[in-house]
């Protein structure tokens, strides 16, 4: 018990070099951007470096077992926890990856996404709360965020990169939408919208979909920034996705 109360253990410091194994990716050894993981084995990895992985390959970077036969990246998940862990523990990593991202786009005469544009704003300064010598105390963080949750309440992602998508059904089991063309945030998921197909065809529940791009089902933890990103990526707007009943072949 007498160890419990050691102050020069309360106080110990742990280097970042001893947990840099598991905030790095295998693929480039670089900190985790966009942290993906594998659902079947749990590895993570950036995603930019997985996507590309896949591209070839149907096993793990890490311990090769095998993803998917036909569909690995169905089976890759955004792992929003791990991306956070990574951003708290390397200092300057988000501000450098968001620069890096706002160059590529401004080099390229392109507008910024509104997700970038707004990614900065959504970092709390609570995080670092000795930032220029200034100590925030737990009352004042409270208010702070309660001051901003309103706006961010009223937002509804309208400042995310907006995706526009087109949902035909391709089934004679299931009627067409009335109004087929939609558009929403890019970090909406293909969850999302099998809720929202469900909803307007007052289905008992949105198990019963199935959502294909280029006939291909998609995954339901997929953003449809990741659906543009791989399978729409040299075509022109609007997203083109279908609908159908879950094991319709037809």
């Amino acid at each position: 018990m007498a160890a419990l109360g050691n102050p020069d253990m309360l106080t110990r410091k742990i280097k970042l070099w001893d947990i840099n194994a598991h905030i790095t990716c295998r693929l480039c050894e670089g900190y985790l951007i966009d942290a993906t993981t594998v659902t079947e084995c749990l590895h993570t990895f950036c995603r930019s470096c997985l996507v590309k992985y896949l591209e070839e390959n149907n096993t793990c970077p890490t311990c090769r077992i095998v993803i998917h036969q036909s569909h690995p990246l169905q089976y890759i998940g955004h792992d929003r926890t791990m991306q956070d862990i990574v951003y708290k523990l390397v200092p300057g990593l988000q501000e450098a990856e968001i620069k890096k991202q706002r160059d590529f786009y401004q080099k390229l005469g392109m507008e910024v996404p509104g997700d970038i544009k707004g990614e900065l704003f959504s970092m709390k300064p609570h995080l670092d709360p000795q930032r220029n010598g200034e100590v925030k105390t737990e009352d004042t963080v409270n208010k702070e965020t309660a001051e901003e949750k309103p706006e961010e309440d009223n937002d509804y992602h309208r400042s995310d990169e907006q995706v526009s998508i087109c949902l035909e059904c391709n089934s004679s089991k299931l009627r067409g939408l009335k109004r087929k063309w939609i558009r929403c945030s890019a970090q909406a998921t293909v969850l999302h919208l099998k809720k929202f197909i469900a909803k307007k065809l007052n289905l008992t529940s949105f198990n019963e979909l199935d959502i294909l791009c280029n006939e291909e089902i998609l995954g339901k933890d997929h953003t449809l920034k990741f659906v543009v990103v791989t399978r729409w990526r040299f075509k022109k707007s609007p997203l083109l996705l279908h609908y159908r009943p879950k094991m319709d072949l037809l």
